[in-house]
């Protein structure tokens, strides 16, 4: 697990190294174990490791003696590895070490720009090809996105530059800063950017399954590749099994996220399963939590799953004096606003796990997406023939009602004209079932496709690897996808198939609590004597919204008066989300300085 970044440029001169420094310092968070940037003329090619695969081998960019001329760096972990090794061995290429991506230049060597399709793993991908007559770069990332690879290219200098964090990549020379015009409508409709965007212009995000050809001067060629094949055997429970104890094999200590609820509650029972099986040392299982008394605690829950499963539970109690630094500091690490409170518990989370010595955390996120958790798509598959749009509404942050009724006149009128977010997703579920798709697999095919990776995984990945914790995700991996995804409609709605898998390994209580997200109370929190009003008021202050030009002051205004009377869960994530943004609209102008971003 790293960040990787670099850039190519045909007939440049080479980089300027301090200004690769200044790439690689943004993200060393998440690579502080080792780091190295390589650069010729119109190239560079870089990463920060974070040793996971062979700790004491691997020195990235790989490079092997007998392929001059052909760099690699990965982002990830590759879990094939071992069998692609051998593989390639009988085939006359040798290795230094037994590290996952030292395969990655022999095996680019043998297929080319294909060779990602034979990857089984959550990985970003660089391989550059500088040999006479081949000179590409070959961009690469897994089939559901789980590492994000971020990406600018310039139609003026025909250079392409990229790097696993926003931040980072702003910090080359040439990626201009330029905000989305319909950011703010894209948060309030959607939580955050979906599809290859960001909220910066310029600057797009690899698709899921996606491989992107670089060649020297031209824009990179994007196409999505067919699925890694996996043969899923047994039931779902053979399944996750199978994948919880494939990832729970480490050379560094492994613990889980355990949140109280199905998804992580499987994920724990499983690996605490294993080592008991495999005589290793006691599960240990992380839960976060607020002091003091707030609504929708789950720590009940989570301590019933660790006596249930015997692990070591930690239980992390954050203090709410310090939310508004953490908001500061997630939104930096993301790069891009995300209207989810859940981002300030998983950045504290991961910080927990990170310092009581633990490199990779197994969790449960994937699982409502694949098996139809969500309580929109139910509502959906009863729903009469304006399903998507009820649907697509309740994704937002902001019904479309109320975001209409704050904007101001001029960006009301640019968002009709233009289109929202909204309006797209809507219109590619009603796409799909034309041609003949059901609601939930139109559905489902969404939420894995773009707003799994968009949403939750990007998070994911920044917000843990912001402490250098490499998380590890078993409904992602390519035999729960496919096995999934065969299942008849009745045993993947609601979770059908995932609580018949539960109910012999956890706790009654658990099987039977409605479904509550991993999150942070913000409409207790937004109240008056909160420890979020203050915060929220400075940022919606009138003069911060008049300046933006996008949302009424007077209309922002009400709509907290009137939350601080009666709050509602709501007002308050409306709130929080235009809070977020404006945040963000501030942080965003100082990522232009090369300065390291500390976590």
């Amino acid at each position: 697990m790293c960040r990787i970044l670099g850039s190519f440029a045909a007939g440049a001169d080479r980089p300027e190294p301090a200004q690769l420094a200044a790439v690689s310092a943004r993200q060393r968070h998440g690579g502080p174990d080792e780091h190295q940037v390589l650069s010729g003329p119109g190239w560079s090619l870089g990463c920060d490791r974070l040793a996971v695969t062979d700790p004491c081998g691997g020195q990235q960019p790989y490079r092997l003696p007998h392929l001059p001329g052909v760099l690699a760096v990965l982002n990830g972990e590759i879990y094939n590895h071992a069998e692609l090794r051998r593989t390639l061995a009988a085939r006359g290429h040798r290795f230094p070490d037994r590290c996952d991506g030292t395969v990655l230049p022999a095996l680019y060597a043998e297929y080319g720009p294909a060779f990602a399709e034979h990857l089984d793993g959550m990985f970003a991908v660089a391989v550059l090809d500088l040999r006479p007559g081949s000179t590409q770069l070959v961009l690469a990332v897994d089939d559901m996105g789980m590492k994000p690879l971020h990406l600018h290219h310039d139609p003026y200098d025909g250079s392409t530059r990229f790097a696993s964090e926003i931040p980072a990549l702003l910090a080359f020379e040439g990626v201009r800063i330029s905000p989305r015009e319909d950011a703010l409508d894209t948060v309030l409709a959607t939580r955050t950017s979906f599809s290859t965007h960001t909220a910066l212009d310029g600057v797009d995000v690899l698709p899921p399954g996606a491989t992107a050809l670089v060649r020297p001067g031209c824009a990179p060629v994007v196409r999505r590749r067919g699925s890694y094949r996996a043969t899923p055997l047994g039931d779902t429970q053979d399944v996750l099994r199978h994948e919880v104890r494939r990832l729970a094999q480490a050379e560094v200590p492994v613990c889980a996220v355990t949140s109280g609820g199905l998804d992580s509650g499987l994920v724990t029972a499983l690996a605490a399963e294993h080592a008991r099986e495999t005589d290793a040392p006691p599960l240990h299982t992380f839960h976060l939590t607020y002091r003091g008394r707030w609504p929708d605690s789950e720590a009940a829950y989570a301590r019933s799953v660790a006596r249930r499963a015997r692990t070591v539970h930690h239980e992390v109690a954050v203090d709410p004096d310090e939310l508004g630094s953490l908001l500061t500091r997630t939104v930096r690490h993301l790069g891009q606003p995300n209207a989810d409170p859940i981002t300030l518990s998983t950045y504290a989370l991961f910080r927990a796990v990170r310092e009581n010595g633990f490199t990779v955390a197994l969790a449960g996120d994937g699982a409502d997406e694949l098996f139809g958790g969500y309580d929109r798509m139910r509502a959906a598959l009863t729903a009469g023939p304006d399903w998507a749009a009820a649907y697509t509404d309740a994704l937002s942050a902001a019904p479309r009602l109320l975001r209409e009724h704050l904007y101001t006149s001029h960006y009301r009128a640019y968002i009709a004209d233009q289109g929202s977010a909204a309006d797209r997703i809507e219109q590619e579920l009603r796409s799909a079932e034309v041609v003949g798709a059901d609601r939930l697999t139109a559905m489902t095919a969404f939420e894995t496709r773009w707003r799994l990776p968009a949403y939750h995984l990007r998070r994911l990945d920044h917000l843990s690897m912001a402490w250098a914790v490499e998380a590890r995700l078993p409904f992602c991996q390519p035999s729960v996808v496919t096995h999934a995804r065969s299942l008849p409609t009745a045993a993947r709605t609601g979770k059908r198939a995932l609580y018949e898998a539960g109910a012999e390994l956890l706790p009654a209580a658990v099987l039977r609590r409605p479904k509550q997200p991993f999150t942070l109370p913000v409409a207790a929190m937004l109240a008056p004597g909160g420890p979020l009003l203050d915060l929220v008021r400075e940022m919606l202050s009138p003069a911060r919204l008049v300046l933006g030009g996008k949302i009424r002051a007077d209309r922002a205004a009400k709509l907290l008066a009137r939350h601080l009377e009666h709050p509602t869960p709501q007002a308050a994530l409306t709130l929080w989300s235009l809070a977020v943004h404006e945040l963000w609209t501030e942080v965003v102008q100082g990522m232009r300085i090369p300065v390291g971003c500390a976590a």
